[in-house]
């Protein structure tokens, strides 16, 4: 049976005390919305619908970014989640199979969670998600049946009794295209906050006869972002679970809590990953691989056997091959360094492709930008650039090629052959001493003119 996604995220999000919307505020480098997509995407949904508010346009810009087949319906009033839900009933007139509800400002619900959901749902009419809260505080109760669940009561309008149970509604649920939008259209507001409940929906669905619900989830799954404190609560939840995961598949983290992983990293097994290493979003880093401490890494592929850092950035587009060496102080962007070159001082290579084993030395910098446009370097196969070479780009270096130290390289360079491109040195006797002298003199004038002698 087929799924289709509503995800919420029309909220502004007041107490996060910004101008962006609540959704967009990112946690392990993505916006929570794209976490929430994420999670969804794992059931490959027919269609995905993203309800947009406050900031539509540019939520509508984040979901596309991530799917760019994703609908936008709008809710353009904010009265509660049932009459969000309702206004992506126009963008999913003609679907077929099921429904699932997710929140934008939910992150971390597992796929495994979901496919729960929707084995429950083979025997069930609606599905909701739950989970048994250390502190149930304001969250909306399940009041359950035996296996099934008659009805949810929001906190506001619980009795006492009600009150006391601890099974709580993450306010996920599952249902049919065809049943969630019939029953919210029976839906009212004449409860304590005057909002149109998606939760009202069970009641209906067992007065109708219909069969409903709960499976049961960890509580640090239904995380809510609703303030800064949230937020980076939700980013230690994920930089914990991110470091356990790495950790037990074989990734050595000589200091676990100072390293920090994007959403998407991807870190193979036997890589060593020293101390402050910060992980930005699309970063795959193969087997054996040894990310040195302080570096920064983001869009960028690192090989078996390369060496990272210390100190080091890579940006996006940087393609590290095999046994790799790339030094302190050093930034890679949008180039490509072939098997075994190194890079391993104070240099910039950007939009540039350095060839096998090729050695460039400290200082090294690929002039690419013009002021308007960027150009490209290439460098050959075993080549040898020498320290503080300026590589003023469009240029190349052939294979086995040498740039003489301090070289300003604006020509081509034939492969085997060496580039001295310098001004010639001349040596003026004498002339650092007078010259000395006369900046001394003329230190001691204004030293005594500012004492007024």
């Amino acid at each position: 049976m087929s799924t289709n996604l509503i995800i919420l995220a029309a909220g502004k999000g007041t107490r996060m005390n910004s101008d962006s919307p609540k959704v967009l505020h990112k946690v392990a480098g993505a916006p929570l919305l794209v976490h929430a997509m994420r999670a969804g995407a794992s059931l490959e949904p027919a269609q995905t619908v993203v309800v947009a508010g406050h900031g539509a346009e540019a939520v509508s810009a984040a979901a596309r970014a991530y799917d760019e087949t994703a609908t936008i319906a709008l809710q353009t009033e904010q009265k509660g989640t049932g009459h969000a839900v309702l206004c992506a009933r126009e963008a999913l007139a003609k679907a077929s199979g099921d429904v699932l509800v997710l929140y934008g400002d939910t992150p971390f619900i597992r796929p495994e969670t979901l496919r729960a959901m929707t084995e429950a749902r083979k025997e069930n009419d609606v599905v909701v998600l739950g989970f048994e809260a250390a502190d149930p505080a304001r969250y909306g109760r399940l009041v359950m049946a035996g296996s099934q669940l008659e009805r949810i009561v929001e906190f506001k309008d619980a009795t006492d009794e009600e009150r006391a149970i601890t099974f709580c509604n993450s306010g996920v649920i599952l249902c049919s295209a065809d049943n969630i939008f019939a029953l919210l259209s029976q839906i009212t507001n004449t409860n304590a906050s005057g909002e149109y409940y998606l939760t009202d929906i069970i009641g209906i669905a067992r007065d109708a006869g219909l069969k409903a619900t709960a499976v049961a989830c960890d509580e640090r799954e239904t995380l809510g972002v609703n303030s800064r404190l949230d937020l980076a609560a939700a980013e230690a939840a994920f930089q914990a679970r991110a470091r356990h995961e790495a950790l037990e598949s074989g990734v050595t983290l000589t200091a676990p809590d100072t390293v920090f992983f994007a959403y998407d990293t991807y870190v193979g097994p036997d890589t060593i990953i020293e101390p402050h290493v910060v992980f930005g979003p699309n970063v795959t880093i193969e087997n054996g691989a040894h990310i040195r401490a302080f570096s920064h890494l983001e869009g960028a592929h690192v090989s078996r056997g390369a060496t990272v850092g210390p100190y080091a950035r890579l940006r996006p587009g940087a393609e590290l091959s095999e046994n790799v060496h790339v030094g302190n102080f050093v930034e890679i962007k949008n180039a490509t360094l072939a098997e075994g070159a190194k890079v391993n001082h104070l240099s910039y290579i950007g939009d540039a492709a350095v060839g096998a084993e090729t050695n460039i030395g400290a200082g090294t910098i690929t002039c690419n930008y013009d002021g308007v446009f960027k150009h490209h370097t290439e460098i050959g196969a075993r080549a040898f650039i020498g320290s503080n070479t300026m590589l003023v780009a469009p240029v190349s270096v052939g294979d086995e090629a040498m740039t003489a130290t301090g070289a300003v390289v604006t020509k081509d360079v034939p492969e085997g052959a060496m580039a001295i491109a310098r001004a010639p040195q001349d040596n003026k006797i004498n002339l650092a001493r007078k010259l000395f002298a006369k900046l001394r003199a003329r230190k001691a004038r204004q030293q005594t003119e500012s004492k007024g002698l």
